[in-house]
C-alpha cells in the first residue's frame, strides 16, 4: 500500500473516531438531571377568612314617647353620655280639634258637676231633718263624687293633648334623656323634625342611638363547607381595614343555626368578642375580617404543593422519587392537611426522599441547553 493511502486511511479512521466521541456525548445529553427536594417537618394550619365589621356589642335606639317637634338638641354625635343625660326636648303641637274637643268635655263636666253640687247641698238638709233616707243621700253623694271625678279625668286629658303631660310628669315625656352610659353614634334628627312617639302600631321616631365602644364585636359570615369545622370559644384574629398592620385577638361565641342563601351559596353568620387595644379608637361599622383557624397539625412531614402530580385515571396525587442510579420511581401519596402552600404527607415517602422538580433541570443541563 502507497503511503498516500495510508495517509487518507488515518484521517478517515481520525474523523470516524470522531465522530463516535461526537455521538456519544450527544446522547449523554439526553437524559436530564432534574432538581430535587426534600420532605421537611413543619407546622401546617389550615385557615378561613370571614368577612364582616366590627359593631357595639350594647347599642340602643331612644325614641319619644309622645308625638310632637323636636324643639332642641343638646348634644352632637360622637359624645360621651352617661345614663340619665338630657339629649334633646321635644314640643307638643296639639291637634286643634282634638284640643277643642277635650275642651268641650272639660266644660260639660263642670256643668254637670254644679247640678250635682246643688243636689247634694239640697238633700243634705233633707238628710239631716230626717226627710230622706241615708242610703238615698249616698246614692247623691255617690254621683256627686263620680262627676269630681270624671272632671279631673277630662281635665288631665286636656292637659295631656295641649302639653304631652297631665302635670308633673311633663318634664319626662317631653325630654329626651339617655338611658344608658356610652357614645352618641347617630342623631338622625334636627331640630324642627316631626317625630312620632313608639307604640304597638308604629316603631316610632328615633332621636338618638347610643352604645357602649368600649365593647365591640366581629360579625361576620363563612361557608357552608367551612362552618362545621367551627368550635365556640375558638380563638381568632380580626383585623381592621382602617388600621393597618394590626390585629385583634378575639374569641368566637356565636355560629348561626341556620344559614342563608347569597349568590348561590349558604352563608352562616358568626359572631365574636375583641379584645380591644387602648391606643387605637375603634368605630363602629368598620369593615374587617377575621382569620380563623379550621385545623392545625404541628411537626408533621410535608412537602410543597408544587411538587404534587395527579394521576389522569384515578386522580390520586404521587411524586417521582430519585433512585441510587439516577432515574426516578413514581411514588403514590396518602394526604392529610394543606394550607394552600405545604400539604401534610401521611403515606408514601419519608424524610430521606428525594422528590424530582417538574419542569425544572440542574444547573449543568441549563449550561448545556444554552450551548
Amino acid at each position: 500500500m502507497s503511503k498516500k493511502a495510508k495517509i487518507i486511511l488515518i484521517i478517515i479512521g481520525v474523523f470516524f473516531v470522531a465522530a463516535l466521541i461526537w455521538f456519544g456525548k450527544k446522547n449523554s445529553k439526553s437524559i436530564i438531571q432534574y432538581e430535587t427536594e426534600k420532605p421537611f417537618k413543619t407546622t401546617i394550619l389550615k385557615k378561613t377568612v370571614a368577612t364582616g365589621k366590627v359593631t357595639p356589642l350594647e347599642e340602643i335606639e331612644i325614641k319619644p314617647q309622645i308625638t310632637g317637634i323636636i324643639d332642641k338638641i343638646l348634644l352632637l354625635e360622637g359624645a360621651k353620655v352617661v345614663k340619665g343625660d338630657l339629649i334633646a326636648t321635644v314640643r307638643v303641637v296639639p291637634n286643634e280639634q282634638s284640643l277643642l274637643s277635650a275642651k268641650g268635655r272639660v266644660d260639660n263636666i263642670k256643668i254637670i258637676l254644679d247640678n250635682a253640687k246643688i243636689a247634694l247641698d239640697r238633700n243634705k238638709n233633707l238628710f239631716e231633718r230626717g226627710v230622706i233616707s241615708k242610703q238615698e243621700f249616698e246614692n247623691i253623694e255617690l254621683n256627686y263624687n263620680q262627676t269630681l271625678q270624671d272632671l279631673k279625668n277630662a281635665q288631665n286629658d286636656y292637659q295631656i293633648i295641649k302639653s304631652g303631660s297631665s302635670g308633673a310628669a311633663g318634664a319626662a315625656n317631653t325630654n329626651i334623656y339617655a338611658q344608658m352610659t356610652g357614645t352618641i353614634l347617630e342623631i338622625p334628627v334636627k331640630e324642627g323634625d316631626q317625630v312620632i312617639q313608639s307604640n304597638n302600631f308604629n316603631a316610632g321616631t328615633t332621636i338618638a342611638s347610643i352604645a357602649d365602644m368600649n365593647k365591640m364585636i366581629f360579625e361576620g359570615k363563612v361557608d357552608e363547607s367551612e362552618v362545621g369545622k367551627l368550635v365556640n370559644g375558638s380563638e381568632i384574629e380580626v383585623s381592621i381595614g382602617a388600621i393597618e398592620g394590626k390585629k385583634f385577638p378575639a374569641k368566637l361565641n356565636f355560629i348561626a343555626p341556620k344559614g342563608t342563601e347569597e349568590a348561590g351559596a349558604v352563608q352562616f353568620k358568626i359572631k365574636a368578642d375583641v379584645s380591644l387595644d387602648e391606643s387605637y379608637f375603634i368605630r363602629a361599622g368598620y369593615s374587617a375580617n377575621a382569620d380563623i383557624v379550621l385545623e392545625k397539625k404541628e411537626n408533621v412531614l410535608a412537602i410543597k404543593e408544587a411538587l404534587l402530580r395527579f394521576d389522569p385515571k384515578t386522580e390520586e396525587p404521587y411524586v417521582e422519587v430519585k433512585k441510587a442510579d439516577g432515574s426516578f420511581e413514581k411514588r403514590t401519596l396518602k394526604l392529610g392537611v394543606s394550607d394552600g402552600v405545604n400539604v401534610q404527607i401521611l403515606k408514601g415517602i419519608d424524610e430521606k426522599d428525594e422528590i424530582k422538580v417538574w419542569n425544572k433541570t440542574t444547573k449543568e443541563d441549563e449550561k448545556e441547553e444554552q450551548k
